[in-house]
């Protein structure tokens, strides 16, 4: 077992508040958005052996290339190779993230095929496939969490737009009538991204003006644009299902599913994979074909997740994939150790209080990680969150 050292990622639209708040520390005055735990290459978490000559600080992606099975167990190699299948994160959202979408596995996998058949290099800024994983995620709140989620009832979006009173809006709203769900929500998604840029600033820049206006229903969406002037992802996320999460609901989202977080913090976990199609709501590159072939243009619910509790105390976020679990723990002072020993390779995070994991004390925005099998039990008080391979 090791204590995780962790990278801070400072993209635009971090808080520049909320995990240094978690840490107990005095913030830089720069966006702190993601802590990143786990074994992405992109920024491993570091960790700390015991060898002949020393001690010895690495990568925790070195320490299981050397030892693939030992550290994450022989079932997990042979079901997803000799990598870490997750990631974990504390997302800390100062300002709204671009509108986006996940691939399916089959669908990143022909993708990722087709960019390298075609020398589409991997750092590219067109580039649409970093990798042939798909990237299902689920964000857990820590805070009063905003975000969107899955499209809402075409009906429900020709509202929204038409209570606006701009007239440029008009040919969405008949078009969100006028046509079955699917159809709809395609026709007018693929109309919004393909607009005249000028004229799309000029609609958006209204429909926002209009937004704060009625506030409301429509106050996020003017927050939006308060964020993005001009921006189509305006207007995109209006199509989509404005959720709030209350501490401890957490979102599934699944392969085709258009999302966006606004503001709070959570935890965040998802397969190891860097595969993004963005809608809107920013400067890079948006592959509207490929976007349009992998969303899936059907309303749904939100489906806000809480925890399922069992009787070891576990209270666990049921998803539908295998490349995770997360769960979460309460512990109670002077309880009975709690044991969380697993067949595959474990992140605990302690979000709050105080947790001690075998002989190593957490505290809030700390973390361990556990090879597979590895006999670990905790203690509080505190709360404890628990990333593992799924069963």
């Amino acid at each position: 077992m090791d204590r995780l050292s962790n990278t801070v990622r400072p993209y635009a639209w971090g808080s520049t508040t909320a995990i240094p708040a978690l840490l107990g520390i005095a913030p830089t005055g720069e966006p702190q958005a993601e802590m990143w735990m786990g074994a992405h290459p992109g920024a491993p978490s570091r960790i700390t052996r015991t060898t002949a000559s020393g001690e010895l600080e690495l990568a925790l992606t070195e320490a299981i290339d050397a030892d693939p099975e030992g550290e994450l167990g022989a079932p997990t190699v042979a079901r997803f190779g000799p990598r870490l299948p997750f990631l974990l994160k504390l997302l800390a959202a100062g300002a709204p993230l671009s509108v986006q979408v996940h691939p399916d596995l089959d669908q990143a996998r022909e993708g990722y095929a087709d960019e390298e058949a075609r020398g589409v290099p991997i750092d590219a800024p067109h580039r649409t496939y970093k990798d042939a994983n798909h990237k299902p995620e689920l964000i857990c709140a820590l805070t009063p969490f905003a975000g969107l989620c899955g499209f809402r009832p075409p009906t429900e979006a020709a509202d929204a737009m038409e209570a606006l009173g701009v007239d440029s809006l008009k040919p969405y709203v008949d078009l969100l009538r006028a046509h079955p769900e699917e159809a709809a929500l395609r026709e007018v998604l693929t109309a919004i991204l393909g607009a005249d840029p000028a004229e799309m600033t000029e609609t958006v820049t209204e429909a926002a003006a209009a937004s704060e206006r009625l506030g409301g229903a429509h106050a996020p969406y003017a927050r939006i644009a308060h964020h993005f002037p001009g921006d189509p992802g305006v207007l995109a996320a209006m199509l989509l299902n404005y959720v709030q999460l209350q501490p401890g609901e957490a979102l599934f989202l699944g392969a085709g599913v258009p999302h966006a977080y606004l503001d709070g913090l959570g935890v965040e976990i998802m397969a190891n994979s860097d595969n993004v199609l963005r809608c809107g709501l920013t400067p890079k590159h948006i592959d509207v074909p490929e976007l349009l072939r992998i969303v899936r243009f059907e309303a749904t619910e939100p489906g806000v997740l809480r925890p399922e509790a069992a009787p070891s105390g576990e209270e666990r976020y049921e998803t539908p994939v295998d490349e995770f679990a997360l769960s979460r723990y309460t512990l109670a002072s002077g309880a009975a150790p709690t044991d969380l020993t697993a067949p595959t390779p474990q992140i605990l995070l302690c979000t709050a209080g105080t947790v001690t994991v075998g002989e190593i004390p957490l505290g809030p925005g700390e973390s361990a990680y556990v090879p597979a099998d590895g006999r670990v039990e905790a203690t509080g008080p505190g709360t404890l969150f628990r990333a593992t391979v799924a069963a």
